[in-house]
């Protein structure tokens, strides 16, 4: 049923962006998926676990565009400006993104539950993909700097970055601890 389980958070997705989770009716979720309200708890149990499964699908298409990111045939800082860059644009755009990448859940977004990815292991899971995609000599270093770069941008939101910003900054040299 991959079909109507797609069908079914592409519904609930849209009704979350429309309105308050707690507003959100199953009866609704269902209708708008063209599926019945049995085929809706048949696949989720409930609104906790198609919350759940909303709130992961979030996750795992934030981490599908850090992978896009990252394989793109640029320099390093390039493709890590660029996974600062999507992180900022999608937190930005999708408001339970950024409750994933911040902790921060308001009254208006399902309840995260035990098992969703909490901000450290987003980004130590960013980090890690991106130390992966490098050669080893492009540092590390620049990959937690992007990760918490791109992060004090959306839990401190202010101007939006300009062209270039988040690219000038992760080119610059890195120092190392002690010297000056």
């Amino acid at each position: 049923m991959p079909a109507a389980r797609e069908s079914l958070l592409e519904a609930a997705g849209a009704a979350l962006s429309a309105r308050p989770w707690p507003q959100v009716r199953m009866v609704d979720v269902a209708a708008a998926a063209g599926v019945s309200r049995q085929t809706l708890y048949n696949e989720f149990g409930g609104k906790a676990g198609l919350g759940r499964a909303l709130i992961r699908r979030e996750a795992d298409r934030y981490l599908d565009g850090v992978d896009r990111a990252l394989s793109a045939p640029d320099r390093a800082a390039e493709r890590l400006a660029a996974v600062a860059e999507w992180t900022v644009r999608a937190a930005r755009a999708q408001p339970l993104l950024r409750a994933l990448l911040t902790g921060a859940w308001d009254a208006g977004l399902p309840a995260a539950g035990r098992r969703a990815p909490g901000p450290g292991e987003l980004a130590r899971v960013v980090r890690d993909r991106a130390a992966a995609a490098l050669t080893p000599g492009e540092g590390p270093q620049r990959c937690e700097l992007a990760v918490r770069l791109a992060l004090s941008y959306v839990i401190a939101p202010g101007e939006e970055p300009g062209p270039g910003e988040l690219r000038r900054l992760l080119s610059a040299p890195t120092r190392t601890a002690g010297v000056r």
